[in-house]
């Protein structure tokens, strides 16, 4: 197996991976916790919107030229009024907060230093700009009996490694379908932060 190439995508090569970025985000949030049934065409769009956002990050891992991963990263400005609005509500500077998106990997290439990589990426992007104060991103609450959980591996302390801490008692609501559903459900997803 080939060792895998860690780039920060940006311009032409982002736009040229939206198709993988696409596929690779319905690949992995199928997964518990997110059981999210994702399209091509919509992941493509909201993909799209990174691409679009001057001040945004995307990391690709590749491996032999092929996307099996990749992690994103805006200003929390650029995200909807529904994740900025609880920050700041909560007495956080959302003009000074870097936040991430998602981090998606396919399962071969796990447990090797990727996420981590990843999370070094973004902040490395984050202090560059000489802007924000804080990282943030936002994780799905399930419950503790639900029935999709079997085997699941909660992600808290590789986050905590990282140096973010759960901002208890604060979340905000995303919406979508769950695999299997009919329709769309909001689900609280909770925040998590790291001062840079």
């Amino acid at each position: 197996m080939s060792q895998p190439a860690i780039e920060r995508l940006t311009g032409a090569r982002m736009l040229e991976v939206l198709p993988d970025l696409a596929r690779l985000r319905i690949e992995v949030f199928r997964e518990f916790p997110y059981l999210y049934e994702g399209s091509q065409d919509y992941e493509e769009r909201y993909m799209r919107s990174y691409a679009e956002n001057p001040d945004a990050v995307v990391i690709g891992c590749s491996v032999d030229g092929r996307l099996v991963g990749a992690a994103t990263a805006l200003p929390l400005k650029g995200e909807p009024e529904s994740v900025r609005q609880p920050l700041a509500d909560a007495g956080y500077d959302v003009d000074r907060i870097f936040y991430f998106g998602e981090s998606v990997l396919e399962k071969p290439y796990r447990g090797r230093g990727i996420g981590v990589r990843f999370f070094q990426e973004r902040e490395a992007a984050a202090r560059e700009s000489g802007r924000y104060t804080h990282a943030v991103f936002c994780a799905v609450v399930r419950p503790d009996d639900h029935p999709a959980r079997r085997n699941y591996q909660p992600l808290d302390r590789f986050w905590h490694k990282r140096g973010f801490a759960r901002i208890e008692g604060l979340n905000c609501w995303f919406s979508w379908k769950d695999v299997g559903d009919g329709e769309e459900t909001r689900k609280p997803m909770a925040y998590w932060i790291k001062a840079l």
